[in-house]
């Protein structure tokens, strides 16, 4: 079957390829992909995660072609959305039932597929916040894909969402999303913080954690500057306030959590903020924009679709919270 591999001596790291078809396990369903989505880190740290040949793809979204075998997950001809490590972005793959979930006959698949390792991150990592209501959160990289779910996960639980984006137009829909203050370039909080969720790492998340309150805790989600994060501890303790942080990451099983999400988008409570869409022969001019900064939210590819020309993000009303 045909799939986008992992070749470390192409530009971005990415070509198509033949692969074998998935061989499912008892408890993983078989998909035919519709629609993949796109996400920085695979890309950025590709040869960390890969070894040449291997399919890339966290996110994916389709038509269950074969029932799992032990009798869980959906039926064959569900359409359905799933999270997994590899192997989303090829014609078809083979996931647990435990990290997939259906899709309602109203939602696009190319919007469920840009929930899945954005929108689950996003989620868990405001979770582990634990209560926010009438809290300051401070999320950094707020104009990626992470943070866009970042922005409305905490709003909608209730925090005073503070976004922080490297130019003023990486900002574009973020207050209707729910943020209630934007940061641009260098500009820091006004006033401490109880949460941060930072995924940009370096000297981002080192301010980011100087601003925490007593009691606070940053989460160091992704590492998009690719630049090391160095923390004066001698300061912090100067400062006499207690408060965490601490390196993060998701974890499964997914499904309740992507059902969670499909739920909110169905009821119109939650926007994918795709800002890229195409036809998977496009992917070099997707990586490009995406890694290049020029997408807010996600970027999905469509396998099925062909023909679809490359578009970028309708001016869309926010969600309703």
């Amino acid at each position: 079957m045909r799939a986008l591999i992992y070749d470390p001596d192409t530009a971005h790291g990415v070509r198509f390829g033949e692969v074998d078809e998935p061989q499912p396990h008892p408890s993983q369903a078989l998909i035919k992909v519709e629609a993949a989505s796109l996400n920085f880190g695979e890309l950025a740290f590709a040869a960390r995660q890969l070894r040449p040949g291997d399919v890339f793809g966290k996110d994916a979204a389709g038509t269950i072609v074969q029932a799992a075998a032990d009798g869980s997950g959906p039926p064959q001809g569900a359409r359905v959305t799933s999270f997994a490590g590899t192997g989303g972005w090829a014609e078809r793959r083979a996931v647990d039932t435990t990290n997939l979930t259906v899709v309602p006959p109203a939602v696009d698949l190319a919007a469920a597929s840009a929930l899945p390792a954005a929108g689950v991150t996003a989620l868990q990592a405001v979770r582990r916040l634990g209560p926010v209501l009438g809290r300051r959160v401070l999320v950094t990289g707020a104009s990626g894909g992470v943070g866009r779910f970042a922005v409305q996960l905490a709003a909608r639980a209730g925090a005073h969402v503070i976004a922080s984006v490297g130019s003023p137009e990486r900002a574009e829909g973020l207050q209707a999303l729910g943020a209630r203050e934007i940061l641009a370039g260098t500009a820091k909080p006004a006033e401490p913080v109880f949460g941060v969720l930072d995924n940009v790492g370096g000297n981002l998340l080192a301010e980011g954690f100087g601003a925490l309150e007593d009691g606070g805790i940053a989460l160091s989600i992704g590492w998009a500057s690719r630049e090391p994060t160095i923390i004066d501890f001698e300061e912090e303790r100067m400062k006499g306030a207690l408060k965490r942080l601490e390196p993060f990451t998701v974890a499964a099983p997914f499904g309740p959590d992507l059902a969670y999400l499909i739920h909110l988008l169905e009821k119109g409570n939650l926007d994918p903020q795709i800002g890229w869409r195409g036809p998977w022969e496009r992917v070099d001019e997707a990586i490009d924009a995406l890694l290049g900064r020029r997408v807010p939210g996600k970027a999905v590819l469509d396998l099925i679709l062909r023909d679809r020309p490359a578009t970028t993000r309708p001016d869309r009303p926010a969600p309703s919270r």
